[in-house]
């Protein structure tokens, strides 16, 4: 492919916690686009394990090796967050047949709502794509003994702690 990278794209998702699996996508989007921006989407109707700004802070950690890669809070619609970043991609991970379905539905809609944005979906590398953040957080609360060692097969080293800490009940200051 070269050296060429395309336009700005944006990767939004909610990241609770932040898998490895998000962050191959990151990598291989930053290698893409000239910019890339990772949206942490804020929904009040979820219950999340870490508050949007721990999630900011975690992602920034894992990506601070890529020097075109932003991490940012969101509320609202993806094509409006793109919009206010000035991307016109959405970039979309995806893991498993099941979620062709879904992301081709909400293409087409992204399509309709903003015409000059593109979707743009990559597929997970085969060994993260059976990761799940729920799946991450199953793991967490119910493993034992030797769980953190079996986490950073699925996390990125910086979010273990952090994570084991919240599941476990005394992590409201373990990121920082």
């Amino acid at each position: 492919m070269g050296s060429q990278k395309f336009s700005d794209a944006v990767y939004v998702g909610s990241f609770d916690p932040p898998t490895l699996g998000h962050l191959d996508i990151i990598r291989r989007g930053a290698q893409l686009f000239q910019k890339l921006t990772v949206g942490i989407g804020v929904n009040p109707d979820k219950q999340a394990l870490f508050t949007p700004e721990e999630r900011v802070k975690l992602v920034k950690e894992m990506t601070a090796d890529l020097p075109n890669v932003a991490v940012e809070c969101f509320e609202g619609l993806s094509v409006n967050f793109a919009e206010s970043c000035g991307a016109s991609v959405l970039l979309r991970g995806v893991r498993t047949v099941s979620d062709i379905e879904l992301e081709f539905t909400m293409a087409l809609t992204n399509r309709t709502l903003a015409p000059d944005q593109e979707t743009v979906f990559l597929m997970a590398s085969e060994k993260y794509s059976h990761i799940s953040s729920t799946l991450i957080r199953q793991i967490a609360r119910m493993g034992q003994g030797s769980t953190a060692a079996k986490l950073d097969k699925f996390v990125p080293t910086c979010v273990t702690g952090p994570l084991l800490d919240r599941v476990r009940g005394d992590g409201s200051s373990s990121i920082g």
